[in-house]
């Protein structure tokens, strides 16, 4: 009895060392991880000086607001802020709704079509029509300075629907099979059943989409002219070419230049600070979705 106490409390003794080891190598990961952030957050609200003399850490240095107020309150800021909204809310939609009724019947291996088609939306990850030609098509179609013209082009991710392919096929079949039984077609499985199933996948792609149009600048660069059309993305890239070239496209005020040194970290702030703010939201369903489309039977 007195090696068994024994053995239980070196056993319990490793546990805690690993506790103590692991939770000394996830601060250390944690810290390395937040410092960039803090330090572009201090930077933000730091003067132009302090950053120039490498004063600026973690700790704003000669706290100011000089660029936040000269981002927000010109260029109709407000505006381009809306417009990134809408694209998102709408391209992440039409994303979502698309790649799942394509990943779906992808999932069926019994679909003889699927190895056909299989190899052909794989080609699309690795080739595309070219930039300009493109370019060309979006032309003709009308949709330069259209909304569409913005979402449309990255409206399919094929890696993302591989994704969704992969966690459709762990969806357990006798359950699909059930509701076929009791009367339900194959439009009805999937909302019905498939759907209400899927809530990690979908979370993860929504998160995933969103923040592909929210970040997207350069689509907005070649088809939207029109500055009421801007998404917040293209305006603050315009800002911070403006303040680092002699062209000055996107400067909204002679200020502007003045303040070079931590426009940028004001402008990268603005930028991600919405999607800091949606991602705890998301994170276990993100989480969710990896473990089950780990399971295998």
């Amino acid at each position: 009895m007195a090696k068994k106490k024994n053995y239980y409390y070196r056993e319990t003794s490793r546990y805690r060392i690993f506790q103590i080891f692991n939770a000394v190598i996830m601060i250390i990961v944690c810290v390395f991880t937040l410092y960039p952030f803090l330090y572009l957050v201090a930077q933000s609200f730091s003067s132009e000086q302090a950053i120039i003399q490498g004063k600026v850490s973690i700790i704003p240095v000669d706290f100011n607001l000089t660029t936040y107020a000269s981002v927000l309150k010109k260029g109709d800021f407000a505006r381009y802020y809306l417009n990134t909204v809408i694209y998102s809310i709408v391209g992440t939609f039409f994303s979502l709704f698309l790649s799942m009724f394509l990943a779906y019947p992808m999932s069926k291996p019994q679909l003889r079509l699927n190895k056909f088609l299989a190899p052909f939306i794989i080609f699309t990850m690795y080739f595309g029509g070219g930039l300009i030609p493109n370019y060309v098509l979006m032309l003709n179609l009308g949709l330069k300075n259209n909304i569409m013209g913005f979402i449309i082009p990255g409206l399919i991710s094929t890696y993302y629907v591989l994704l969704m392919i992969s966690f459709f096929r762990n969806v357990p079949q006798e359950l699909e099979e059930a509701a076929e039984l009791d009367g339900l077609g194959q439009i009805g499985i999937f909302f019905r059943i498939v759907i209400p199933l899927s809530t990690p996948i979908i979370a993860t792609m929504v998160l995933f989409y969103a923040v592909g149009y929210w970040n997207n600048w350069f689509t907005a660069y070649l088809y939207l002219d029109k500055k009421s059309l801007w998404p917040v993305a293209y305006y603050l890239r315009t800002i911070i070419a403006g303040s680092s070239t002699s062209a000055d496209p996107g400067a909204v005020s002679a200020d502007t230049m003045q303040i070079a040194a931590n426009i940028k970290s004001c402008s990268m702030l603005l930028m991600t600070l919405p999607i800091i703010c949606v991602y705890p939201f998301i994170q276990k369903y993100y989480v969710q979705g990896m473990m089950l489309g780990g399971i295998k039977e």
